[in-house]
């Protein structure tokens, strides 16, 4: 009970991750869910702690930095088709880059909670790789190459990159907890659920997720020093030779899928071919209105005016509990062009320069902790961590489905490490079992 009032405020930032581990059911359209409903409830939750606690909502370096987005954002939205489609792009934007990470920003008050929700992203990927282990070991996953053996946990085959983003969030995390200063134990704990991510992670057959991963991982040992970077290195190596020879984890279709990572310029399949094309299509939009784009949700609206001929009708979906189903190709699956095309190059400004300044802060921040020699540096490189693999990231894909709202919760990590302290000196981590008998529960946020 202590412990649980201990961690109160983000409560409810862990009902939205526990959330994404329900079943969306195998009709689902791959949009909103119920995690995004509640993520609008944390939201006005966390108002009311603002104006009951009468306490200063931001700082002013956050108010700025995450208040950037709006910008483009509101520009874009008087340029869209029809003011409906205005309005719901202009609330999705500032759920994902404004209204939720702030939220997460005040409702995480130090390292304790900050450590809470870490691991609730690698418990959530643990539990979604278990079940696309299940579903390749079985042939109940999404269809690929003619067979039902794609990983895609409980998102179903119209969200193929919902597991992909979350194990990878998930590992992301347990390396930043494994290269921390904890207690061994949970050091070795956090080591065994980075390797075990690997496998689904790799059964998600998702080019981009592997890429962002691997830079992000690379990333994290960098920033926590050259020894252990080397040392972890050697055994990440070790054990994917065990696990590519010594288990046969390497199929000939992952083998394969591997192998085009190398092929998308000179060989590139159907998916890649569409990619490029679709890229082609977003610079073409921008071009005809470099300053504002075409208006948000305006994509699909001027793709065909703008497309070639290589486009193909969609990409085809099945399995995972779904019927076959033609889908729709409605973005470029390139965050940066997308706000290209669709909010030009004032949007594109906003949000980039945004995201630009939280990385700085971040790295700043984990600088400073490693130089002090001080606690933190697992939240640190979680922070750094979270916040690369999602610009990364945003190369092969955008915003969409239901586990965007943790990329919303991302930005709010990041925010949280790189700027609450910003006006504060940083204070130790509470005794989170006599915090509430002391009285403590709304002291200063820290590092």
């Amino acid at each position: 009970m202590i412990r649980a009032g201990a961690h109160a405020p983000v409560l409810p930032l862990l009902a939205v991750v526990v959330l994404l581990a329900l079943p969306l059911g195998p009709g689902g359209e791959g949009g909103a869910g119920p995690a995004d409903a509640v993520s609008a409830l944390v939201v006005l939750y966390c108002a009311v702690r603002v104006v009951r606690d009468r306490r200063r909502p931001l700082s002013p370096a956050a108010a700025v930095v995450l208040g950037l987005p709006v910008l483009g954002a509101a520009v874009a939205a008087m340029g869209a088709v029809s003011p409906g489609e205005g309005l719901v792009g202009l609330g999705r934007y500032l759920q994902v880059f404004v209204l939720v990470p702030a939220a997460v920003l005040l409702l995480v008050r130090d390292r304790g909670d900050f450590r809470l929700l870490a691991w609730a992203f690698v418990a959530l990927a643990g539990w979604q790789g278990a079940v696309g282990v299940h579903q390749y070991a079985t042939g109940t996953g999404a269809s690929y190459q003619g067979r039902p053996v794609r990983a895609v946990g409980t998102f179903g085959a119209q969200d193929v990159m919902g597991m992909a983003t979350v194990v990878s969030l998930g590992l992301v995390c347990a390396v930043g907890l494994a290269l921390g200063a904890a207690p061994v134990r949970q050091r070795i704990v956090a080591l065994a659920c980075a390797l075990a991510l690997l496998p689904p992670l790799a059964l998600s057959f998702s080019r981009g997720a592997w890429i962002a991963t691997a830079v992000t991982v690379a990333a994290q040992l960098l920033l926590a020093g050259l020894r252990r970077a080397l040392a972890a290195g050697a055994a990440v190596a070790a054990v994917s030779v065990i696990l590519v020879g010594g288990f046969g984890l390497g199929t000939a279709m992952l083998q394969e899928r591997i192998s085009s990572i190398t092929r998308v310029a000179d060989a590139p399949d159907q998916s890649v071919t569409d990619r490029y094309t679709m890229w082609a299509a977003a610079t073409g939009m921008w071009r005809e209105h470099p300053l504002a784009g075409v208006g948000l949700k305006g994509f699909p609206e001027h793709r065909d005016s703008h497309a070639s001929l290589a486009l193909s009708a969609g990409s085809d979906t099945e399995g995972a509990g779904a019927g076959f189903r033609k889908q729709p190709l409605l973005s470029p699956h390139n965050m940066y062009l997308l706000i290209l095309a669709e909010q030009g190059l004032i949007g594109l400004l906003a949000l980039a320069g945004s995201w630009l300044a939280l990385l700085l802060c971040a790295v700043r921040a984990l600088w400073r902790t490693r130089r002090a020699c001080g606690p933190g540096l697992d939240c640190g490189l979680i922070a750094c961590g979270l916040l690369v693999w999602q610009l990364t990231d945003f190369a092969y894909a955008d915003i969409g489905g239901p586990s965007t709202v943790l990329t919303a919760m991302c930005f709010g990590l990041a925010a949280w490490w790189g700027l609450s302290a910003v006006d504060a000196p940083a204070v130790p981590d509470r005794d989170q079992a006599g915090a509430d008998a002391r009285g403590l529960t709304e002291e200063a946020p820290a590092r």
